[in-house]
């Protein structure tokens, strides 16, 4: 923000050796990400990252993300995604009938047990409800440990904890280890139904290259995808949900006029993929949210060569940052960028801003393949909570911004349950 600030669009500068270029206008992140993509790839952290996730959609390069890319679009064309939404209703519904008039509860934990639920049986086709604390702890910690496990102080730090302490990198192994052997169980599982049940994993197993060699992916590569798919899947839209649910806590007559909208369009039954449409106001209250906290806050990019964007030539290896947050924030094109307005995202308003002045969802063809699915979720995830619950901050708790690989918020955000009185009985 602070480089925005000072120095305007296109600001040069070095980490150490490093060099780099930060980027903060749509025209720059249009040239970037979609008219000059060939010259790039993503950075930073991208081969640590790998550690965890192999290459799968979100770290491959090249032949081989559009490979996966191939394969995987199928998952996420309307017609399929359509099939996900009574799943997604169903766990929120069980997640709204666990809660308690007056319960204390961390949003964002209970967020991210909701969103890994339903991405694994929507795109895993497995059940693991009874599992999810364990997988949500281990892909807290993998995140956590994402962009420091190899870098040298860490591991001089590391030499000097008593043997009993584990290190960063044995903790990093150790939450691995566990998503592995419950993602190659998923896998095992499907090799044996051998038929589509529906799922991403399905389709991914069963599919063939039709415009490459022809072959189909190997438990392997199926590994890498699903781990992508329980990283990527669950934690950006937990994010965005949870931020959604502290701005609508701090502004109760947006809150009003968005309970109006579920009354009116849903009267009391649980919501539909068909209703989405009919609930503009819902789908602007996460755009707004998606703005001003979006959970993916940075982007990167790795010249491959030397390249002017004007004024300024990057040189060969120099990294391109542009964050979503600091353009999100930008008094050009979201006048009062600090107040939560949901209008802003009427069509006219819409049509009125350039089109890469927001983007949660990055550009080009790096772009979420998710954008629909995660969309879908969000709305009826929070017009099935809604329904029966509202929410208050605890009284007293300071929130606190934490960016890791999203932009998550530092020690949860602790939250007491008021179930709605004109809803208690749906």
């Amino acid at each position: 923000m602070k480089l925005a600030r000072t120095y305007g669009d296109c600001v040069p500068f070095t980490l150490g050796p490093q060099p780099i270029l930060f980027l903060n206008h749509p025209d720059y992140f249009n040239q970037v990400l979609v008219v000059d993509h060939r010259n790039f790839v993503k950075a930073p952290g991208m081969e640590r990252a790998k550690g965890l996730l192999g290459e799968g959609l979100l770290t491959s390069e090249g032949d081989l993300h559009h490979r996966q890319r191939r394969l995987a679009q199928p998952a996420f064309h309307r017609q399929r995604l359509g099939t996900y939404g009574s799943v997604m209703t169903e766990y929120a519904r069980r997640m709204r009938e666990e809660w308690h008039n007056g319960q204390t509860v961390d949003i964002a934990q209970e967020m991210m047990r909701l969103t890994l639920s339903v991405v694994a049986k929507t795109l895993l086709g497995a059940d693991v409800e009874g599992e999810v604390d364990a997988i949500g702890e281990a892909l807290s910690v993998s995140i956590q440990h994402f962009f420091h496990i190899r870098l040298p102080f860490v591991s001089m730090l590391e030499k000097l904890l008593p043997p009993l302490f584990p290190t960063s990198g044995e903790q990093f192994a150790h939450a691995r280890t566990r998503l592995e052997t419950i993602v190659f169980r998923i896998i095992a599982e499907h090799r044996a139904c051998g038929e589509d049940r529906g799922d991403l994993l399905s389709m991914l197993m069963l599919a063939k290259e039709t415009e490459g060699d022809g072959g189909s992916m190997t438990d392997t590569q199926l590994r890498d995808e699903a781990m992508s798919i329980l990283l990527a899947g669950h934690e950006t839209t937990a994010t965005a949900l949870t931020w959604t649910w502290y701005l609508i806590s701090r502004h109760p007559d947006v809150e009003t006029t968005w309970h109006a909208e579920l009354t009116r369009v849903l009267q009391g039954r649980p919501p539909t993929v068909k209703d989405l449409s009919q609930l503009p106001y819902t789908e602007m209250l996460l755009a707004e949210s998606m703005r001003l906290y979006p959970p993916v806050w940075l982007i990167g990019r790795r010249a491959l060569k030397s390249y002017t964007i004007d004024p300024e030539t990057l040189p060969q290896n120099g990294l391109i940052l542009m964050s979503p947050y600091v353009i999100h924030h930008d008094a050009r094109y979201f006048p009062e960028p600090e107040v939560f307005d949901p209008t802003r995202w009427t069509p006219e308003a819409k049509a009125a801003r350039p089109k890469l002045a927001y983007c949660p969802f990055g550009a080009g063809p790096r772009q979420c393949i998710g954008e629909g699915f995660a969309w879908m979720e969000g709305m009826l995830l929070l017009a099935t909570l809604a329904q029966r619950w509202r929410m208050r901050l605890t009284p007293g708790h300071q929130v606190r911004l934490q960016p890791l690989v999203t932009l998550r918020a530092k020690g949860g955000i602790p939250m007491i349950l008021e179930e709605r009185r004109s809803a208690s009985s749906s």
